[in-house]
């Protein structure tokens, strides 16, 4: 329905464009008739005269056209089959001026010219080819159109496909160390193991079900990072000094999900981890009008001091900010002993994909 609306207001269209075209013409042709009636045979005329003009474009549009495409035949007989159709159109052009227009709405017989007149031929032939070349015009721009919206969506596809899998990155990989500490504790008998198993369930929820949208609130993030926090500092007793600052001005922040929790998950499995002896984990983040100064520090075995960022898995996470935000600063500096990280994003930069 709405093709052919979009059709038809192409033919009003051109159909107005026509008509004021045939009226300054008939103006001059018939300088003494008065005016509502020049108006009222130039618009009779110029819609009779649309019908060879409709026909054409349909015809090149819909059949010859996606004949030479498709090389359903050869070029010889497309350009024959072309040649016939406007020469028929032509004629039908040419037969309606002289035995319609002229004789029963303009009521001038005497202005009937032979049927092929070259000028008026050729006249007939610029008005139907005219009309083809508009439609098509509007035709492939439209097209183009559509091709460039196609193209958007499947990047914006891809893109997002591709966040989608950066996010499924965040693994929670300390998922076995905990479930050995939870055993430990039962074992144990120990009072903590239903706080460890509710802290687990909950951030694996978060994980699986609220970290699905394309935003949540900065506090929820922070609450994660703590939850994960609380689970892997269990198997470090005395040995992990923490230090976790917040300074927020807001409750209302929003992050995409999970930005900040590889940080913390690469200060575990390539940093504390791979520590012997006493270890520390320094966490400073900091909102304030709708700018995110994150700072984590880890220590580290001097060891460790080759691994390049992308071993340590902040690749992905740097692609998410690149997806995400339009504003943001990641500095990362690899010492002998410690590893920083810091982060500035605009909240408010954030596009969304």
């Amino acid at each position: 329905m709405k093709r052919i609306l979009l059709h038809a207001l192409f033919w009003f269209c051109y159909f107005l464009l026509f008509s004021y075209i045939g009226v300054l013409w008939d103006r001059t042709t018939f300088p003494h008739m008065p005016l509502s009636q020049l108006l009222k045979v130039s618009l009779t005329g110029s819609f009779i005269d649309l019908i060879p003009q409709i026909i054409f474009p349909y015809y090149m549009i819909y059949r010859a056209i996606n004949n030479i495409v498709k090389k359903k035949f050869n070029i010889i007989y497309n350009i024959f089959e072309i040649t016939v159709v406007l020469f028929l159109c032509m004629l039908m052009y040419r037969m309606i001026d002289n035995y319609i227009a002229l004789p029963y709405i303009y009521k001038t017989p005497r202005l009937i010219h032979p049927l092929f007149e070259p000028m008026r031929v050729t006249v007939s032939i610029l008005d139907i080819v005219f009309a083809f070349g508009l439609m098509l015009a509007i035709k492939s721009v439209r097209m183009q159109l559509a091709a460039k919206e196609r193209e958007k969506n499947l990047i914006k596809e891809k893109l997002e496909t591709e966040l989608k899998f950066l996010k499924n990155q965040t693994n929670p990989h300390f998922l076995l160390n905990t479930l050995n500490n939870i055993y430990a504790l039962a074992r144990k008998k120990s009072d903590d193991t239903a706080e460890v198993v509710m802290r687990l369930s909950e951030l694996l929820r978060f994980m699986l079900y609220e970290s699905n949208g394309k935003l949540i609130k900065l506090t929820d993030e922070i609450k994660v990072l703590e939850d994960y926090l609380e689970l892997e500092t269990l198997r470090y007793n005395e040995r992990l000094t923490v230090s976790f600052e917040k300074d927020i001005d807001s409750d209302a922040y929003q992050i995409t999900p999970l930005l900040l929790l590889p940080f913390l998950e690469n200060a575990f499995k390539h940093g504390i981890s791979e520590t012997r002896f006493e270890s520390f984990i320094n966490i400073t983040i900091a909102a304030k009008e709708h700018v995110l100064k994150f700072e984590i520090q880890n220590s580290k075995d001097s060891c460790e001091q080759q691994q390049s960022i992308a071993n340590i898995g902040l690749v992905n996470v740097k692609r998410q900010l690149e997806l995400t935000y339009s504003d943001y600063t990641l500095n990362v500096r690899n010492n002998d002993s410690v590893f920083k990280v810091n982060l500035t994003v605009k909240l408010n930069s954030y596009a969304e994909i």
